[in-house]
């Protein structure tokens, strides 16, 4: 790996203070993407490696296998096996399967890792199917927040080698009709600071991605939607991801929320590719007052409306 990458992502962080990078000794590696002992991706010998205390970053293990031969059958079990406010790595081991669950990584569980195989990340799926207009047992709307098929809300977490999506079952698997109504629905909403994921594959059509608060990095990622499919207020950088509209007629990558020139934070798009199978779609809408979304180097099919950019009907905003 570059090492030119991970300075980047300090930088975007620490705004060039690479002393105080040293000196809080908090940050992610790309060790923390990977197992110690993964050469055959035999996770009894990863397991078991691990409980002897043979990882050289003295980090945790911890298997989920679907057919029950780990430590969980569901990722939100091993989620739930990681110590309240944790100070070493946590990776979970999660073998290749289609994962029907909804998934919280709380505030209180920072330094988790979620590995796949990072060749083959399709195998590895984390599903679910909740949409903005769906109810709570008391009657009250999920709203499109509290849709997430996984929602991380805590600190240097990262992510390599898997997929998140959401999907919605009538008699069959089905993805929302872009500006249907209420039918926003998030794969993945990240709300902790310092996050990484590469490579990642995040799916959805309206609201895929919710880049809430904090600073991310997302390399080599994919990430598909149709309407404002990243959208959020964090301070991020994409770089080489793929971006792929999947509206037929209209949609729009980028929604950033930033209201304020106070706020330190936007969309920044460098070395990505997008593309998309209709046409008339935008770059960006200004959801907040002050949005920010930047695309630098990048290979943009014909797709984009001519105007690039909306205003959401708010016209000041073009300031």
């Amino acid at each position: 790996m570059d090492v030119r990458i991970m300075v980047a992502f300090f930088l975007l962080i620490y705004g060039g203070d690479v002393n105080r990078v040293k000196s809080l000794g908090r940050y992610i590696t790309w060790n923390d993407f990977k197992l110690q002992q993964d050469k055959d991706h035999d996770y009894k010998k990863i397991a078991e490696s691990s409980r002897n205390g043979d990882d050289a970053n003295e980090s945790r293990v911890i298997v989920v296998d679907q057919k029950g031969s780990g430590d969980s059958t569901t990722v939100q079990a091993a989620v739930d096996m990681v110590p309240f406010n944790n100070s070493i790595r946590v990776k979970i081991y999660i073998l290749p399967a289609v994962y029907r669950e909804k998934v919280l990584v709380p505030a209180s569980k920072p330094y988790i890792s979620f590995i796949g195989d990072p060749n083959h990340a399709s195998e590895t799926v984390i599903s679910w199917n909740d949409k903005a207009s769906d109810r709570y047992k008391d009657g009250s709307e999920l709203g499109t927040y509290r849709t997430a098929s996984v929602a991380v809300e805590s600190d240097y977490f990262c992510a390599s080698g898997i997929t998140i999506e959401v999907l919605y079952f009538t008699r069959n698997t089905v993805v929302a009709v872009p500006g249907g109504y209420k039918m926003q629905a998030v794969a993945l909403r990240i709300a902790g600071n310092k996050a990484v994921l590469y490579p990642v594959r995040i799916l959805g059509t309206q609201d895929t991605l919710l880049d809430d608060t904090g600073s991310h990095y997302f390399y080599q990622c994919y990430i598909q939607g149709s309407g404002d499919f990243i959208f959020g207020n964090a301070r991020s950088l994409y770089k080489e991801c793929s971006l792929h509209s999947v509206a037929d007629k209209y949609g729009a990558i980028a929604a950033h929320h930033r209201n304020s020139e106070e706020e330190d934070t936007g969309f920044s798009f460098v070395n990505c590719s997008v593309t998309g199978s209709g046409l008339a779609i935008l770059l960006g809408r200004a959801w907040g007052n002050y949005s920010r979304a930047v695309y630098s180097y990048c290979a943009i099919d014909i797709i984009i409306d001519p105007s690039g950019w909306s205003d959401w009907n708010q016209p000041w905003r073009q300031r």
